[in-house]
């Protein structure tokens, strides 16, 4: 285990062992900065003899890898966590919305100034994505001294993904050429045949049906399905949504990940002079040749230009969760056309959610929470400490943020390592 240092005015210094820094502090040299990563802050001046420390970054849509190295050993490597809930949930900020302009309220005048987007303008689930990449790699910063930042760029060629033959001009002439709408193509592929029934139910009036909800899945082909009205009915009806599957994967990733590659490299650069990047072919190769396994973490230290440096036991793994939930009531209707309210108390017995706690001697996460003082303990791996957990039985270790962090202890990639390093 490594323990991270800063100096007198928070500047990152090479780590040091945990028995020199329980030193330290039992001599008053040192105060405890941060828990988890666990830093110290000197309380005396210091030389300054630093390595030179590259960080990899395997930037992902879903998943980030950081991998900080020097050229013998693994100074710090986690995995990140991203949120995939915000375009869901601007769906339902929408619907909302929606209804809202439905109902007799007080006039506003129309603002068509909001309309217009800025230049450099990105959906806010990519927004959002950028920023944590920026963020994280802000933390490793704050963290240690590092001299070199290589991220990945990935660009995903989505037609080819769907069609690996395709070139010259057959870019320009997808699926739905010649068609007028994509309704007409969903029913011409299908060949005007209920998918379900197929023609049993004798319903000559057809539906297109979502195959994922419309606010996740989109109106892609491969999202829709040629259904009679009649089936169409029972499915929703009867709860049958789940027999049906898309006809292949979404490319939501893919897409997301070719819009903002260059804003996470651009933006970077402009904050840390010295980042550079690589390709997800060099990463995937260095790898290979390396005999590791694939994982985010293990990608990142290959992009850092070390992927045969001595690994920690320890690693991270960060856990980016929602901030506030502002939403008044909730979408389902009570008799009487009532809503139930969504608001919560922010505090219950003094905790909140995602607050970290210790319970029983281990370090855990509030997910849920009763008015009674009962709380739903996880850690960030999803493993369930306690249901109904009673806050007499907890002690809060550090307050809930929108960047959770818990300490992993790894044993058979280092078992693995020790053994080829012997």
């Amino acid at each position: 285990m490594r323990v991270y240092v800063i100096n007198q005015r928070k500047e990152p210094l090479m780590p040091t062992t945990p028995q020199k820094a329980k030193k330290l502090l039992k001599q008053g040299k040192a105060n405890v900065y941060k828990l988890t990563p666990f830093t110290v802050q000197l309380q005396y001046p210091t030389g300054e003899n630093k390595q030179d420390i590259s960080l990899g970054v395997d930037a992902g849509t879903k998943n980030i890898g950081l991998s900080a190295t020097t050229e013998d050993n693994v100074l710090f490597e986690g995995e990140v966590k991203l949120r995939t809930d915000i375009q869901e949930l601007l769906a339902t900020r929408r619907s909302a919305r929606s209804v809202r302009r439905s109902r007799k309220t007080r006039y506003r005048q129309p603002r068509f100034l909001n309309r217009k987007k800025d230049q450099g303008w990105l959906a806010p689930s990519v927004q959002n994505k950028v920023n944590i990449h920026l963020k994280v790699v802000n933390l490793v910063h704050t963290l240690l001294p590092v001299k070199n930042i290589i991220i990945e760029v990935a660009q995903f060629d989505t037609q080819k993904i769907k069609n690996p033959s395709i070139s010259g001009d057959l870019y320009q002439k997808g699926d739905q050429l010649g068609f007028w709408n994509i309704r007409e193509y969903v029913l011409f592929r299908d060949q005007h045949i209920c998918q379900y029934c197929k023609g049993k139910k004798k319903d000559n009036i057809l539906n297109v049906h979502h195959i994922e909800s419309r606010r996740t899945g989109g109106d892609s082909p491969d999202n829709l399905l040629c259904l009679c009205e009649t089936c169409h009915k029972e499915i929703h009806r009867q709860g049958k949504e789940h027999l049906f599957k898309r006809k292949s994967a979404t490319l939501r990733d893919a897409s997301q990940m070719t819009a903002m590659r260059w804003f996470i490299y651009n933006k970077g650069k402009e904050i840390y002079p010295h980042l550079r990047w690589t390709y997800g072919f060099q990463t995937k190769s260095t790898r290979i040749m390396s005999g590791l396994e694939k994982d985010h973490a293990v990608d990142a230290r290959c992009i850092s230009g070390n992927p045969l440096a001595k690994v920690s036991r320890n690693s991270y793994l960060f856990k980016q969760v929602r901030e506030n939930n502002r939403q008044l009531h909730k979408f389902t209707i009570n008799k009487g056309g009532t809503r139930k309210s969504n608001k919560a108390e922010t505090y219950v017995k003094g905790f909140q959610i995602f607050d970290r706690v210790l319970f029983g001697g281990k370090e855990c996460f509030v997910f849920g929470r009763r008015k009674s003082g009962y709380f739903d303990l996880r850690t960030l791996e999803g493993e369930s400490i306690h249901k109904s957990a009673s806050f007499k039985k907890l002690h809060v270790v550090e307050k809930a943020n929108t960047l959770l962090v818990q300490l992993r202890i790894r044993r058979k990639e280092v078992k693995a390592a020790d053994s080829s390093h012997d």
